[in-house]
């Protein structure tokens, strides 16, 4: 057998190590980098990752006699508190839309032949591609956003609830249930729904990242506040410092947002295994 299993204590030892690999590749491509040209902002060194911190969390001075609220001026809050918003409504409104058609698509017939091939057809256009719809249609501000996750996660997550309640969920427990009493609701609920509920978080998961990628573009081409904003500009500048500490930002609280779901499925359907 290729896959052998190991130990809980022997994944973790491993994981770290390939964190410190990386970071050692890191530290020894900046040093040689700095010894080429000791102002190189390229591949920041420690103090330069400093001085980008610092950027990040500076707060304007006319805003320091605030106190705490004077915070939200600094850019890593605007920023935060602007991507994260605009992908919290966006992921919400496609999840709960996509739950409702791909469910009724799953559980009667007529839904499904009417959505299908609308649904197959817009799943091929790249959300990005339909800026300029969704611009015109919604102009610039929140709803544009939400209207750009929202749909552009909608024809793949419905798509895929839809076949798990078509083919996940058996006919002998369907039938069952009619036999004991249950209403077309009840089924649909108790049977339908809880069976196919751990797909349903596991296509949820897979659409965080496309979705980070259209919130992003988005940010990058239309906003004044948010992470796609600042690494447009902070790029330009070659201000890699910030840069990179975004990236770890948006790779650690993607990580973090998977995590959550993943230890959601596990206490919502245990019997799923891993």
């Amino acid at each position: 057998m290729i896959r052998q299993p190991i130990s809980p204590i022997t994944k973790i030892v491993l994981g770290l190590a390939s964190v410190a690999c990386l970071i050692a590749a890191y530290a020894w491509l900046s040093h040689r980098q700095h010894q080429i040209n000791p102002k190189d902002s390229t591949i920041p060194n420690l103090s330069q990752f400093s001085d980008g911190w610092e950027r990040l969390t500076r707060v304007p001075a006319k805003s320091e006699a605030e106190g705490w609220s004077s915070y939200r001026e600094c850019w890593l809050w605007e920023d935060l508190g602007a991507t994260y918003g605009r992908l919290f409504l966006g992921l919400a409104s496609g999840v709960i839309l996509s739950l409702v058609v791909g469910l009724a698509m799953g559980c009667f017939t007529p839904i499904e032949a009417f959505f299908v091939p609308p649904l197959s057809f817009f799943a091929k256009i790249p959300p990005t591609a339909m800026l300029a719809v969704y611009f015109v249609i919604f102009g610039t501000d929140i709803e544009l956003f939400v209207a750009l996750i929202a749909l552009g996660i909608f024809p793949t997550l419905a798509q895929a609830i839809y076949q798990a309640a078509k083919k996940d969920v058996s006919s002998h427990a369907i039938d069952k249930a009619y036999t004991l009493g249950a209403s077309h609701a009840e089924v649909i609920w108790n049977v339908i729904f809880r069976q196919i509920l751990p797909r349903i978080i596991e296509n949820i998961r897979l659409q965080i990242g496309p979705a980070m990628v259209f919130l992003i573009a988005a940010e990058w081409l239309l906003t004044d506040v948010g992470f796609g904003y600042r690494l447009r500009i902070q790029s330009r500048l070659l201000n890699m410092n910030v840069v990179y500490i975004y990236l770890v930002i948006l790779g650690v609280t993607g990580y973090l947002f998977d995590w959550l779901l993943s230890l959601a499925r596990r206490k919502l359907s245990p019997w799923f295994g891993e």
